[in-house]
């Protein structure tokens, strides 16, 4: 009976939140015209529902098949999608998904996850209400200058390994993927991949500092939350029987592999420099456009890109040549985690095309003029989608508004509190789902990994309904009203 309801919640949430329904909608009215048909979508929706469902159904079938299941949904895009518009447009379109999203993604996720990995911290401090706090707070901050991604790889098995003692631990790791892997990356470009693009449409690098009242506002919320939710399951645990194996008084922390940050610091420099680099005169032809190696037809994986990947995988080669194998041992190191990213995620990103397309043919005409709309809007989307093309489509849109105070970009002039609003929509609600941001499905195999039984996806969105949505409800009326 319980997997039943929690079947029914997937499927109804599922439905309720997808964006797609509501463009679907309007297709049908007659009051739009779309760059692809509607039902296109289905395989994305498809694939998120295995994601969601069979994990609780058929565990290890599911463990055992998510390549096969990725490739059936990704054939039942590409061969409807090569029916309608060409041979040609199938392959440019999985082609372009694949060599200019899905390849610096995972490969930045592979770096960082390797560099961290080597990483390990020991000692007599154990996690406790007090210390947890802390560590949030320290990762949420951190995060905006090695990125969401870097933050969460390189704190995530600390202090997975402070409260390895305790029984009552998965909200740590819920409240670290709310907070960590997304919110804490909204005040620079470096944070958030949606924020870098902002970045080189015109937007001042330390602009969104001005998102800092908000995001310090949303910290005091969450870890006070959290203190309490925190606090109640140290007691139960302690009274259960089980404390911290500290075998001296006070606090000895040791960082082993600690010359490793340099390497994130390598992978960081790599990010920002393909950010920048397109700009630059030597990187462009004379029409403008980004140099490159020409793959198929207009698909070129640019040179920028290309130089982010060597650096990346440079640093991970290095990392690994240069730290002992007792480090991995120690932290419990697997290629499990990434292996099952790198499946998910190439099925994610190429049946998500369609609504992508959907998104850009739509988003500027759906009415949204004020900060909130901005903040719902590309939030519940990017919950979903991509948020970095998510954010775009707005920001273009506000541009498009004819405003004539705001910010000036590239793309138009923007107001300031819209800028706001599109910014933390697309930053702080990707941690409404596990496919939300980067990091987040990988903090959720980790734990895993070591033992901590994670929410189901459907579990996950509960909590994000239970704890986020209020707290992006006060963001609201304190802030985008």
């Amino acid at each position: 009976m319980k997997r039943l309801i929690d079947l029914c919640g997937c499927l109804g949430a599922l439905f309720l939140l997808n964006p797609m329904t509501a463009l679907a909608a309007e297709t049908a009215a007659g009051e739009e015209v779309l760059a692809a048909p509607p039902w296109l979508c289905v395989p994305f929706a498809g694939l998120l529902l295995c994601i969601a469902v069979l994990p609780l159904l058929k565990a290890e079938w599911w463990e055992a098949h998510q390549p096969h299941a990725v490739v059936f949904w990704s054939l039942l895009f590409i061969v409807p999608f090569a029916v309608l518009f060409g041979t040609g447009m199938a392959a440019e379109t999985v082609l372009e998904c694949i060599v200019n999203d899905y390849l610096t993604f995972i490969v930045l996720l592979f770096g960082l996850f390797c560099v961290s990995g080597n990483i390990t911290m020991s000692g007599d401090l154990a996690g406790s209400p007090r210390i947890n706090v802390g560590l949030l707070a320290f990762g949420t901050l951190l995060s905006s200058w090695i990125g969401t991604t870097g933050a969460s790889m390189l704190m995530i098995r600390p202090i997975i390994k402070m409260n390895s003692w305790r029984k009552r631990r998965r909200h740590i790791v819920i409240f670290f993927i709310f907070m960590v892997s997304n919110m804490g990356g909204c005040l620079t470009p470096i944070g958030d991949p949606p924020l870098l693009m902002g970045f080189m449409r015109g937007v001042p690098f330390f602009w969104s500092m001005h998102l800092l009242p908000l995001l310090l506002f949303n910290m005091a919320v969450l870890l006070f939350l959290f203190y309490k939710i925190d606090m109640r399951a140290y007691r139960a645990d302690i009274a259960s029987g089980l404390k911290p194996d500290i075998s001296k008084p006070g606090t000895e922390l040791k960082l082993k592999g600690a010359h490793n940050l340099i390497f994130i610091v390598m992978i960081v420099a790599a990010v920002i420099l393909s950010g920048t680099l397109p700009s630059l005169p030597a990187f462009q032809n004379a029409e403008g456009n980004v140099l490159g190696i020409r793959i198929f037809g207009e698909v070129v994986l640019g040179y920028p890109s290309l130089i982010e990947i060597v650096i990346i995988l440079l640093a991970a080669f290095l990392s690994f040549k240069t730290t002992d194998v007792s480090i991995r041992r120690e932290n419990h190191f697997t290629w499990g985690a990434i292996r099952e990213v790198a499946v998910l995620f190439i099925g994610i990103f190429i049946t998500m095309q369609p609504a992508l397309m959907l998104l850009k043919a739509n988003g500027a005409k759906l009415g949204i003029t004020e900060p909130f709309q901005m903040f719902w809007t590309t939030g519940v989307l990017s919950s979903f989608l991509d948020n970095t093309p998510t954010y775009l489509v707005f920001l273009t849109t506000a541009g498009a508004l004819g405003l004539g105070e705001g910010m000036a970009t590239s793309l138009g002039v923007v107001p300031v509190k819209m800028l706001l609003a599109i910014s933390a929509g697309a930053v702080f609600m990707g941690a409404n789902t596990y496919i939300g941001n980067a990091p987040n499905f990988m903090v959720k195999s980790i734990a895993d990994e070591n033992g901590i039984r994670m929410p189901s996806f459907f579990g996950y969105l509960l909590w994000s309904l239970a704890v986020l949505f209020p707290v992006f409800l006060l963001d609201t009326l304190v802030f985008f009203l």
